[in-house]
């Protein structure tokens, strides 16, 4: 996985071809074996009940996230979706909304609050974060392009289809990007992988920070929230004490110990 001296660059680089995107159908295979393998959690680090909101990618909605959620409340964690239903791109209100979802959540169960955020739904979760940190326990992404420019995603030209006018070009000047690639205060877990038929996996790893990990598995992009070595990989990330965090001990290849 990358690290502190070998950041890959994400300016530029080129969406993933057409091949790796066909691949894309390997979700069906990843979400099947998941579905035999969590049955039995006795191998999976168990939860706090701390609460875990979950955002979607771009274009999927709360039936994307079901079984993530799902595994998650089985651990012990209390799950919530992201209430905005189906992802369509960043619309005016859309940040304030998120916020006031994260602090009613913090606020009915007293505790800090973790976001798992996949594909688009990772950089809203960053936001958040980033917006309100004392509320915030710890983020994950899934496959998320917070660095360089969506263009290097195969999604891009549906995106502007969808989203134009002034606050769209505003979230893509570069300064605006140079600050959703910043690194946050609170501890955070990138995950990417080179087999990624929808974005560049370059675009999906942080710049080097305390409390900050890029983590490698081999996931396609539609099945980073049912993969089995992702899922193990969020579990375990979630499982942590509060404050008491550590970098991942990955498995080669991220496959699960």
């Amino acid at each position: 996985m990358p690290g502190p001296t070998d950041l890959p660059v994400a300016d530029g680089v080129l969406a993933p071809t057409a091949r790796m995107a066909r691949r894309e159908w390997r979700t069906a295979l990843e979400l099947a074996t998941a579905a035999v393998r969590t049955r039995d959690l006795q191998e999976w680090p168990r939860g706090d009940g701390h609460p875990v909101i979950v955002l979607p990618g771009f274009l999927a909605g709360p039936e994307s996230t079901v079984f993530l959620r799902a595994h998650l409340r089985r651990l012990g964690y209390r799950t919530h979706d992201w209430r905005q239903g189906r992802n369509l791109g960043v619309h005016p209100g859309l940040g304030e909304a998120l916020q006031d979802l994260l602090l009613e959540v913090h606020d009915r169960y007293g505790r800090r609050v973790s976001l798992v955020g996949w594909s688009a739904g990772g950089i809203y979760a960053r936001e958040m974060a980033r917006a309100l940190p004392h509320y915030t326990r710890s983020v994950i992404t899934l496959g998320s392009p917070f660095r360089g420019h969506p263009e290097s995603t195969r999604a891009w030209r549906v995106y502007q289809l969808l989203n134009r006018g002034r606050h769209t070009d505003a979230l893509f000047t570069e300064e605006a990007r140079a600050a959703r690639a910043a690194p946050l205060p609170v501890p955070t877990t990138c995950i990417y992988s080179r087999n990624d038929g929808i974005v560049a996996w370059e675009c999906c790893v942080s710049e080097p920070a305390d409390h900050t990990e890029n983590v490698e598995v081999t996931a396609s992009h539609l099945g980073y929230g049912h993969e089995l070595a992702t899922l193990r990989v969020v579990a375990d990330r979630l499982a942590q004490p509060e404050g008491g965090w550590a970098p991942w001990a990955a498995t080669p290849r991220g496959e699960v110990g």
